[in-house]
């Protein structure tokens, strides 16, 4: 039954999320796939196999490792004018020196907590300017290759966790396998634009990755792993509807305010 989990649940996603963004854009793509879709089920498996403590330590050091998603994303935003391999090159490269400073910084909850959605904040206006006009996502026959990608992910870092430790096992499993695989290959079928827009999208998704982990981590050693998933679950996808609210109202306040302004037409 667990190996079934690893193996069909976080693929499963990944391709709905696939699916979304062709559908509905990389913005609402970016958006769902930043909800703790793959790593979630990978706590999840933590917790059944190592027991609820040590998916507690684990998601407080999932949580942190919200900093180095986002630093991944912010270097790749940089470099994708540079073409889809060497934009992946550099934003896992900054991922990975960002995973050696978090692997020795150590953080109560909360604070970690205040620095993730102080850094949410900060990274949209570390994206620099767009590469490109955001087309539509191509439909391509890619999809395997991407669910693949996320079973893999989900098989090592289950495995590895008893001898990873919590520390690095949370981290690991915040490994940027939604951004890997999907804004790879939007990139190659329909431009940085897409894949820029993507990343975007998923920095709004984070705020309720960062609740899902906080409360993981408070619950889980007294309210056992039923409840505490289904609590974090649903706090994460209040925070979700949340920020996207907020979002759809400040994009209609910005068109409101563009479309007020008179056009430099009107005034010759």
């Amino acid at each position: 039954m667990i190996f079934l989990l690893k193996l069909l649940l976080v693929p499963s996603l990944i391709a709905l999320v696939t699916l979304a963004g062709r559908r509905w854009g990389p913005l609402v793509a970016g958006w769902l796939s930043a909800f703790p879709i793959v790593a979630g089920p990978i706590l999840l498996v933590i917790a059944l196999e190592q027991g609820p403590a040590f998916a507690a330590a684990a998601s407080a050091n999932t949580l942190l490792a919200v900093l180095a998603i986002l630093v991944f994303s912010i270097a790749y935003a940089r470099c994708a004018h540079l073409g889809m391999p060497r934009a992946m090159t550099a934003a896992l490269l900054a991922y990975a020196l960002a995973v050696l400073v978090l692997k020795s910084l150590s953080l109560p909850l909360w604070a970690g907590f205040i620095a993730v959605v102080g850094a949410l904040l900060l990274a949209p206006r570390l994206f620099g300017p767009a590469p490109g006009q955001a087309g539509s996502g191509k439909p391509a026959g890619d999809l395997p290759w991407r669910m693949l990608a996320g079973a893999l992910l989900s098989l090592s870092v289950t495995y590895a966790a008893s001898s990873l430790g919590p520390r690095l096992s949370g981290l690991f499993a915040m490994f940027p396998v939604m951004s890997t695989v999907l804004v790879g290959f939007s990139h190659r079928s329909s431009g940085p634009g897409f894949a820029v827009a993507l990343l975007r999208g998923m920095v709004n998704g984070y705020y309720a990755f960062a609740v899902f982990c906080v409360v993981l981590s408070l619950l889980l050693p007294a309210q056992g792993i039923v409840r505490s998933f289904l609590a974090a679950t649903m706090a994460a996808l209040a925070v979700q509807l949340g920020v996207r609210w907020l979002v759809q109202r400040h994009n209609e306040k910005t068109l409101r305010a563009a479309a007020c302004q008179p056009s430099a037409a009107s005034l010759e």
